[in-house]
């Protein structure tokens, strides 16, 4: 197990369901990556994020899929894109990335209480 965490601290961060609504290939990134354009509600909006999952997932597969993502997270330039956004993954037995994935279709913006 990792360092433990204060309740406070778990508290602190911000993880969101939004519905991916943009996928491009992110040719510039150092390991093969998308660049993703994820709607977040009327709340928060639309955000950008680089996430290296090409490995289990097509660009087709992706659009229209909700996701869950850290959104308070400061912006974080990756190349010549800013990233605004980290969309959450386990590694599988050879560290390619499976996205984190709800149960049941859930609202924009949907907080994880």
């Amino acid at each position: 197990m990792e360092d433990l965490i204060s309740w406070g601290d778990f508290e602190k961060v911000d993880l969101r369901v939004g519905t991916v609504i943009e996928v491009a290939d992110f040719l510039k990134a150092r390991k093969p990556a998308y660049q993703l354009r994820i709607d977040f509600g009327e709340t928060i909006g639309i955000l950008k994020s680089s996430a290296q999952i090409t490995h289990h997932y097509s660009k087709e597969q992706l659009v229209g899929r909700q996701v869950v993502a850290v959104v308070n997270f400061p912006k974080k330039q990756i190349a010549d894109f800013m990233s605004e956004c980290l969309v959450t993954g386990f590694a599988d037995e050879d560290g390619n990335i499976v996205l984190t994935a709800v149960e049941r279709l859930l609202p924009n913006g949907a907080k994880l209480m």
